[in-house]
């Protein structure tokens, strides 16, 4: 069954001074319009390579990927990209770096119209009383939060997620994570979030897909999971397969882990 987005057989390889060198091979997903999936695994395995070529920001050697039905051939505005860092602006205010982008994706809406979106998302992430700041007056996980408005600004068919939260400290990483459920709750988008965060893959995905060691980096297994939405913190870790399921995954990844030790 056909996916809203499909990657099939893809693979990467990069040429090196002693040959080709197959980063990702094979790689098979789709996933349903409104789904939330979670790539897992170790540093290095392949998974922002994956969410790159997805994105458009880094070709693909092999097979293909489709987005609502196109087959992509670089980037475009019908995929959000939020990446670990924020990736501001400095000299623009938090409204002024979403605005830019709203500006060239929606080039015929009136000034008016511009103006309601940016502030709109801007008071979704909780930034209502500071979209008039620069950067260095916002704090880092409310830059994040800047960069998350920018995205779903844009209307995207889908969001693509790369490590987000990974700079944040603890509490506010799990702030934004909350943030970010009920702006995705609320916006029905599809997305896709590279992690190696497994009690964050759990609170988020819809699925988990687990990804083997690279070289040749494909994927190794897929878990389904069965909290309901909108999602709750305490209801998720009360849960009965919640702790079955982590242990399933740290398993996974503690295996990924030894055969790359053996291979060494």
């Amino acid at each position: 069954m056909r996916g809203y987005v499909e990657l099939f057989n893809v693979g990467k390889t990069y040429d090196t001074p002693k040959g080709p060198s197959i980063i990702v091979e094979n790689f098979d997903l789709n996933i349903d319009k409104g789904e939330f999936v979670a790539l897992l695994g170790h540093s290095g395995c392949g998974k922002s390579t994956v969410l790159t070529m997805l994105a458009g920001l880094n070709s693909i050697s092999d097979g293909g990927i489709v987005v609502a039905g196109k087959e992509i051939n670089g980037p475009g505005p019908d995929r959000g990209v939020v990446f670990q860092g924020p990736c501001l602006l400095p000299w623009m205010t938090a409204s002024e770096n979403v605005a830019l982008g709203v500006e060239r994706v929606f080039p015929k809406a009136s000034k008016a119209d511009r103006r309601a979106t940016v502030e709109y998302y801007l008071e979704l992430v909780g930034l209502g009383q500071s979209m008039n700041k620069l950067p260095r007056e916002l704090s880092l996980g409310m830059q994040q939060r800047v960069g998350l408005a920018r995205a779903f600004a844009l209307a995207p068919k889908m969001l693509l997620l790369d490590e987000p939260f990974g700079m944040l400290d603890s509490l506010t990483r799990m702030e934004l994570q909350e943030v970010l459920t009920e702006i995705l709750q609320a916006d029905g988008k599809t997305a896709l979030m590279v992690t190696h965060d497994v009690d964050e893959a759990l609170f988020l995905a819809d699925r988990v897909v687990m990804m083997t060691n690279g070289p040749r980096a494909r994927v190794g297994k897929v878990l389904h999971m069965p909290f309901e939405r909108p999602r709750r913190r305490a209801e998720v870790l009360a849960h009965e397969s919640y702790y079955d399921l982590r242990e399933e995954m740290i398993a996974f990844l503690e295996e990924q882990e030894q055969l790359k030790h053996r291979a060494a």
